[in-house]
């Protein structure tokens, strides 16, 4: 796993072993920020269930001001503490070594960012939870991208009863990109 573009181009990411994580592959990765490539650069980045940080180094590596990356796995959080250190982006970088709606809660009224990634464990709902509590935050806005990460066979019917509008889907073998925006608050 590496660095695709952008000034950290090539650079080598660790991973952790072990079934904790499921780091998205390089194709995946570049698929992704090729949708995503106008929406990056000076943008703020917040990972959630960030595992080895590939995804917040990415952005940061291709124009993000700043990457906020949430892991509550000692050993993947070590991981992206080694990655931040190795791809020199340390200044750029905050690691939260905590579960995602603590860290949410802690970052809620200090920070906005225009663009959420997540790529939880499957099949426990947590994308759920998260979009819960999106749909009020203060942290984003009808102008933040949100991206989930998820197994093909996950259900996002609710997504409309947030609040959220779903702005393009894309289909891998077994697993898919969900983007959403918050909708615009109506006019009286």
């Amino acid at each position: 796993m590496r660095i695709i573009a952008g000034t950290a181009r090539s650079l080598p990411l660790k991973t952790i072993e072990g079934k904790d994580t499921r780091p998205t592959t390089d194709r995946i990765k570049e698929t992704l920020f090729n949708i995503i490539q106008m929406d990056v650069p000076r943008a703020s980045f917040l990972d959630l269930f960030a595992g080895s940080g590939a995804i917040g180094l990415e952005a940061l590596s291709r124009g993000a001001n700043e990457a906020v990356f949430v892991e509550n796995n000692k050993k993947a959080a070590d991981c992206i503490e080694e990655n931040i250190r190795f791809t020199k982006f340390t200044e750029e970088s905050t690691l939260m070594r905590t579960d995602v709606l603590t860290a949410l809660c802690q970052l809620e009224g200090r920070k906005y960012f225009d663009i959420v990634f997540m790529d939880p464990p499957y099949g426990k709902e947590l994308e759920k939870e998260v979009l819960i509590y999106l749909a009020t935050s203060k942290l984003i806005d009808e102008d933040s991208l949100i991206i989930v990460e998820m197994s093909d066979r996950t259900t996002f019917d609710y997504v409309h009863e947030l609040g959220f509008t779903v702005e393009k889907l894309k289909k891998y073998k077994t697993n898919m990109h969900l983007f959403l925006k918050r909708a615009g608050q109506k006019e009286d």
